[in-house]
């Protein structure tokens, strides 16, 4: 009877719930590559690390016309451009000189950032975060009923890639010994995928606490709520950072938001895995003075840890085995979903006709 129940969970399921699971799985296996297929000129240039040359760049950036940007991304190893997102939406790459190389009005126009958001909001900012974060505790749901439907046919297993037929029957099989494959790389995709959504459930994987750490590492200091300074010396405020963190690299600057009255300042530290870093210096937006830099190697071991569910989910580390890794593990995902569905929807409720009986002449 248990089994039977455990069964009926997994088809009707997995049924509704595979296209989503799909579409994350593929959208997952593609943003792994990201930077490699993001297409604009420049994205091979060194990265330029000198706080001077970052400060330059930044004032010639508030300085042009039209509004300055929310936030800046700096070039990577990985992309050696700086992207500029703006509050309305648009966006421009720029090469490390400040010359605008690529422009858009809205996410729509790259599929970089229009792929981020399906995998991430699945188009439906910012309650879809939420669909997501319950997709993938259903995708832990199917591999764990997965796994307890396969043992009773583990001794049939072969290790396929591919259905040997596209019949009802080798689907099925197929289905359920790639599954047991790929179930320890899908549990690891949704658990961290499952754990940047819902926050609180890091006190399951990382003891209690672990939610308040975090929040208490991220929160920024106390500032009042000013307006912009006109002519804030960006030079002097990188080269502060710089001094409070020689190794670092510049990461992302981000203006005030909502009533704040800082400036945040990204960096990342060479033993952080996250690649935006958790390294955050605060400047006051209308002087541009320091007011509080915090080390992430000085967060709590549960905040830091934390910091690492995003570089695993996302194969920012581990180079490209990892990335292919993780590749499968998405292509594994789609792989599962498409057959499920359609071995129920058209062919799983389909009793097949009995063939009529030939009497002896």
């Amino acid at each position: 009877m248990l089994m039977r129940i455990i069964t009926l969970i997994h088809r009707w399921v997995g049924a509704l719930m595979g296209i989503v699971l799909v579409v994350l799985g593929l959208s997952g296996a593609v943003l792994v590559h990201k930077d490699a297929w993001t297409s604009v000129p420049h994205k091979y240039d060194a990265v330029e690390r000198n706080a001077q040359h970052i400060g330059t760049f930044v004032t010639h950036v508030m300085n042009a016309e039209g509004k300055s940007p929310q936030m800046i991304v700096f070039a990577s190893p990985s992309l050696g451009v700086n992207r500029l997102a703006h509050a309305d939406g648009r966006g421009e790459y720029a090469d490390q000189t400040g010359h605008v190389l690529v422009s858009w009005t809205s996410d729509w126009s790259r599929p970089e950032l229009w792929l981020v958001t399906l995998h991430r909001y699945l188009f439906m900012r910012p309650q879809g975060e939420t669909y997501v974060g319950v997709a993938g505790l259903i995708g832990i749901l199917m591999v764990i009923t997965g796994s307890v439907l396969w043992w009773r046919t583990r001794k049939t297993f072969e290790f396929r890639l591919w259905p040997k037929r596209f019949s009802r029957a080798a689907i099925i099989r197929h289905h359920r010994d790639l599954g047991i494959i790929i179930a320890p790389l899908l549990l690891l995709s949704f658990m961290t995928g499952v754990l940047m959504v819902f926050r609180p459930l890091g006190g399951i994987a990382f003891g209690p606490g672990t939610s308040a750490a975090l929040t208490h590492s991220l929160k920024p200091p106390v500032y009042p709520h000013v307006k912009m300074g006109r002519d804030l010396n960006w030079v002097s405020m990188m080269e502060t950072a710089q001094q409070q963190f020689p190794e670092a690299e510049f990461r992302s600057l981000a203006l005030p938001r909502k009533e704040s009255g800082l400036i945040t300042l990204r960096m990342r530290q060479p033993d952080e895995w996250l690649p935006n870093g958790r390294t955050m210096l605060w400047f006051a937006a209308d002087t541009g003075h320091l007011i509080e830099a915090r080390d992430a190697r000085s967060m709590s071991l549960q905040a830091r840890l934390f910091n690492d569910v995003f570089p695993v989910h996302a194969a920012k580390i581990g180079g490209l085995f990892y990335r292919i890794v993780m590749t499968l593990s998405g292509v594994g995902l789609a792989l599962l979903g498409v057959f499920a569905i359609w071995t129920f929807w058209t062919a799983g409720n389909k009793k097949e006709a009995k063939k009529p009986k030939h009497k002896p002449a």
